[in-house]
């Protein structure tokens, strides 16, 4: 799988902008606020239909346009898929070769991605949606019918939120909670195989990139002492009390260790930004191996905070992933990759290839 070529109108400063990439390494390269975050933010959007910098619609369309449009042509190795998604007043709308969507599903499918980006050490010293959202991320891509056990979980945790908040009596919450289990625990059991393939890959990759061992723990959302059907009931009390639902998968987080202490507590902003990057890796790595394809790989600006001993390695560690990497850097001969990649310099969200 590759991403072969790119267009977007109207996104951010880019009034309008087309690309043909390499199947391999890709460089886009040019100064501060010269439009290379936005190019692969739009990249990014086409993949996931939404900015993985936490913008809104309205940040993302250009100063007097109406909607932005994203593009692209990705080369399955069996035949070029076209996908596309505009968004703007009318709301989003997705389309893959011809067909729409009434999800970004589809486009996740078609263009499988991962992004390294400034904000990776988020996923270390952030809350605990972020750490979610990454095994999520896998689960989906990994087994097929996860995305709807995690739509019928998130449905039932909205009714079961909605019933606390309107005072409901016990026999409706114990309704609610036979329904969330259920699905709750289908989730839950999908994220403990994710990360059964994962952490091992965590624990080479963390290693190759910081020398030192890296674990993982995972807590699951409520008390390893009951099942979660009992520990729904057993929190009525306290669910109505704050008019939400404090037992589940959607309170799960991964507990990071990094020299036999807690990551997010001790590491470095650089030691963060490495071990961040290892689990975009180690990620990477897994999906790559089940859809037996290579993904995509952003990596906004590698060399900020780190030294060039830890660029190295990074870059070492993704190069031996044989994914599509296109990347952004200040200059044109950043030391990236090992052989010189199809390059692209921007300007005033104006870009070339160079």
């Amino acid at each position: 799988m590759a991403l072969r070529s790119f267009k977007c109108t109207n996104f951010r400063c880019l009034e309008s902008v087309s690309l043909e990439f390499e199947a391999a390494n890709n460089l886009i390269y040019g100064a501060n606020a010269s439009g290379k975050t936005s190019i692969l933010e739009g990249i990014a959007y086409l993949g996931r239909g939404r900015s993985f910098r936490g913008a809104a619609t309205t940040e993302l369309i250009r100063h007097d346009a109406q909607e932005f449009v994203l593009t692209g042509v990705v080369d399955t190795g069996a035949r070029k898929q076209r996908i596309g998604v505009r968004n703007g007043r009318e709301g989003m709308e997705v389309r893959v070769d011809g067909e729409r969507s009434s999800s970004a599903a589809p486009l996740a499918e078609a263009i499988p991605l991962q992004i390294i980006e400034p904000d990776v050490h988020e996923l270390i010293a952030g809350g605990p949606e972020n750490r979610r959202r990454y095994i999520d991320w896998i689960a989906f891509h990994v087994e097929h019918s996860y995305l709807d056990s995690w739509r019928r979980y998130r449905r039932s945790l909205k009714q079961r939120n909605a019933a606390l908040k309107a005072g409901a009596g016990t026999a409706t919450l114990d309704s609610w909670d036979k329904e969330l289990a259920e699905h709750g625990l289908a989730v839950d059991s999908a994220r403990r195989r994710m990360l059964e393939i994962t952490l091992p890959a965590l624990g080479e990759t963390g290693r190759a990139l910081l020398g030192t061992d890296v674990t993982g723990e995972y807590q699951q959302g409520w008390s390893n002492s009951r099942d979660l059907l009992s520990a729904l009931r057993a929190g009525h009390d306290r669910d109505r009390q704050l008019g939400s639902t404090q037992a589940g998968p959607h309170r799960a987080d991964l507990r990071l260790n990094f020299e036999d202490h807690q990551a997010r507590k001790l590491v470095s902003r650089g030691q963060e930004k490495l071990l961040g990057c290892a689990l975009i890796l180690a990620a990477t790595e897994v999906v790559q191996t089940a859809i037996e394809k290579p993904l995509l790989l952003l990596i906004d600006d590698p060399a900020a905070e780190l030294d060039a001993g830890s660029l190295a390695r990074l870059m070492g560690q993704v190069g031996g992933l044989g994914c599509q990497v296109i990347a952004t850097a200040l200059v044109p001969d950043a030391p990236l990759f090992g052989d010189r990649p199809r390059m692209f310099h921007v300007e005033h969200g104006l870009i070339e290839q160079a």
